[in-house]
């Protein structure tokens, strides 16, 4: 919705003050969002979640599997 605003003519640090964001702030969102749909936004975050929650349980597996060879090499099989 702030993208909007400023894309219908307000000005930059108009809508910045009036929404507490900084100016770098607003000019980062357009760098990543810029002529996105809200759509496509919500799906973006959706993905982005996804491969967040994929990667932790890569993580927790990757452990398991380092803490398993460890054991056998311990246990020398």
């Amino acid at each position: 919705g702030i993208l909007k605003e400023v894309e219908n003519g307000r000005k930059v640090g108009d809508v910045c003050r009036e929404h507490s964001i900084s100016d770098s702030t607003y000019f980062n969102w357009k760098a990543k969002y810029g002529g996105m749909t809200a759509s496509e936004i919500k799906r973006l975050r959706e993905l982005e979640e996804e491969s967040a929650k994929l990667k932790r349980m890569y993580a927790d597996v990757s452990l398991e599997v380092r803490a398993l060879k460890d054991l056998f090499e311990k246990k020398g099989w």
